[in-house]
């Protein structure tokens, strides 16, 4: 039997920063992208961290951060070098989705990402009532608070994994392009 190969994956890597209210689903997605069975989560306090590989030398770090109130207030401590943002929402709490709309519009404020894509993944559409993407792309306001970026939203479900290929590989490409734009940039700076 060969010895594996245990380094780290080479090649290009992005951030990517996935922020929603509590119980939005973050941490359940999280571990369905990365794994085929989803286990119980609990409330995240603090963050979580993993990295998939998307394509073949292309990795992405999630940093999955807390939504509880003391949390968001933390949220733009983890938005420096950020090349996509993950925003997830509850699609079927149609009562906090104005909160969730509140917290979006000021993290889209942040100096740090300007210009960084988003996908929002409005999760939960295996629930009754749960909005469709062009309900939630409407009341999140999505082509006012992003008209200075790319962005997608992408219906999901976070227990049967509906939505997640589509939606991991949307981000992905949203952040090749964001990190190839920013290596132009500071090439252009440079001389």
């Amino acid at each position: 039997m060969g010895l594996q190969n245990t380094k780290a994956p080479r090649g290009k890597r992005a951030n990517i920063v996935m922020l929603g209210l509590d119980s939005a689903g973050k941490s359940t997605l999280l571990f369905r992208l990365r794994y085929e069975d989803v286990p119980l989560t609990v409330p995240t306090v603090g963050f979580n961290v993993d990295m998939i590989e998307a394509e073949k030398d292309f990795t992405l770090t999630f940093w999955d951060v807390g939504g509880q109130k003391k949390m968001r207030e933390l949220w733009s401590n983890f938005l420096d070098d950020t090349d996509g943002l993950l925003y997830v929402v509850d699609s079927a709490d149609k009562r906090r989705l104005e909160e969730a709309r509140r917290e979006f519009a000021l993290v889209l404020k942040e100096e740090s990402i300007q210009n960084v894509p988003v996908v929002v993944l409005a999760n939960k559409q295996d629930l009754a009532g749960a909005l469709n993407a062009e309900e939630v792309t409407r009341r999140l306001r999505m082509q006012k608070h992003c008209s200075d970026r790319n962005w997608y939203v992408q219906p999901c479900c976070a227990l049967t994994g509906e939505g997640l290929p589509e939606a991991l590989q949307r981000i992905s490409t949203f952040a090749k392009q964001y990190s190839k734009s920013k290596e132009t940039f500071t090439v252009l700076l440079e001389t």
